[in-house]
């Protein structure tokens, strides 16, 4: 089957689509996205997290032909052209990127944290991160990312060593 939808705001075409092949899949192998990652294939790892029309969803467990005619946002389309959406580069100067395997579905994820809550709670970060899984070492420079961006979009830098969530 042909599935026709929009990924980071192009229009985009994959033809002979499985019926039992998954948007990750898809997005990965036949469009060149490599962002989101095939950890699990289960949904339980959240390193494949995209936007689905606005919300985020393990693309690991949506069939391509259910993206027909829907918006897909991937990491690759938080960024405005070669400019980082501020959490991408709270993660960098966090130093959140660990091997980044889990990276893309924690931008995501917290790319929509901060769009739903411009002040999150450090309980609020872990609910919305709750999903996504890093197997690398603790999440604390993750969290202090999250604290950093949410700063910054408030307009007062959090220092991610010693801050305290915004609230």
């Amino acid at each position: 089957m042909r599935v026709t939808f929009t990924v980071n705001g192009r229009r985009t075409e994959a033809d002979d689509v499985w019926e039992g092949e998954s948007l990750l899949y898809v997005l990965r192998e036949r469009l060149g996205l490599p962002g989101s990652k095939n950890a699990c294939e289960q949904g339980e790892c959240g390193s494949c997290t995209v936007y689905l029309d606005g919300a985020t969803v393990c693309a690991c467990l949506v069939a391509a032909g259910q993206a027909q005619g829907r918006d897909v946002r991937t990491v690759e389309g938080l960024a405005a052209g070669e400019r980082l959406a501020p959490v991408q580069q709270a993660f960098l100067d966090a130093g959140a990127v660990q091997c980044g395997f889990c990276t893309p579905g924690l931008l995501v994820q917290a790319h929509a944290l901060l769009a739903a809550t411009p002040r999150p709670s450090d309980a609020d970060i872990r609910e919305a991160l709750s999903g996504n899984l890093c197997r690398c070492t603790g999440y604390e420079k993750i969290m202090d990312a999250v604290r950093l961006a949410a700063g910054r979009r408030a307009g007062a830098e959090t220092d991610p060593a010693g801050a305290e969530g915004a609230s």
